[in-house]
């Protein structure tokens, strides 16, 4: 899954902050989008996992939102459809698209992190912390450098990349 391009609106072009929201915008909408596939497929504690992240992945979209507002900007839309890496036809999938969308969204944060300053920083950070944490739980262990993934040891980049959108048609 990867995600479009996400252009600041008119006149913000030279606002490096509010293109990294939008871009963690963009990356928590097919966040929430993957969590709303995978999930089906996960029961018990795995399944109450994802819940919790389906609600946190909405929480911090509805936020960042807010942010690119706040910012002068438009938030940029969810697309209709995403393409996922993957099928997802069990639990075993189910769980590696939950540690692929959080080691995303770890590089969206990372990237916002390095576009902010004081408080959007420290909640840029937060996110970036969570996104670690969880990807380190769905998968069963953590990497070097969480949102960097072209820092970490043995990282193919072409597998860690950003979220695709598809359109209404399932076209990419």
């Amino acid at each position: 899954m990867s995600t479009r391009s996400v252009r600041p609106s008119e006149g913000d072009a030279d606002s490096p902050e509010l293109t990294a929201v939008q871009a963690a915008l963009a990356a928590e909408h097919a966040a929430v989008y993957g969590y709303g596939v995978l999930g089906g497929r996960l029961d018990g504690k795995r399944g109450a996992e994802a819940r919790a992240a389906y609600d946190g992945h909405r929480a911090r979209r509805d936020a960042l939102a807010r942010t690119a507002r706040d910012l002068g900007g438009r938030p940029v839309a969810s697309d209709a459809a995403y393409a996922l890496p993957f099928a997802v036809a069990g639990s075993l999938s189910a769980v590696r698209l939950a540690a692929v969308l959080e080691d995303r969204i770890a590089g969206a944060y990372a990237d916002l992190v390095r576009a902010t300053e004081g408080p959007r920083r420290e909640e840029a950070a937060g996110a970036l912390r969570e996104a670690a944490v969880r990807s380190a739980r769905w998968r069963g262990g953590n990497v070097a450098f969480p949102g960097l993934a072209e820092r970490a040891a043995g990282a193919d980049p072409a597998a860690t990349g950003p979220v695709e959108a598809a359109g209404a048609d399932g076209a990419r």
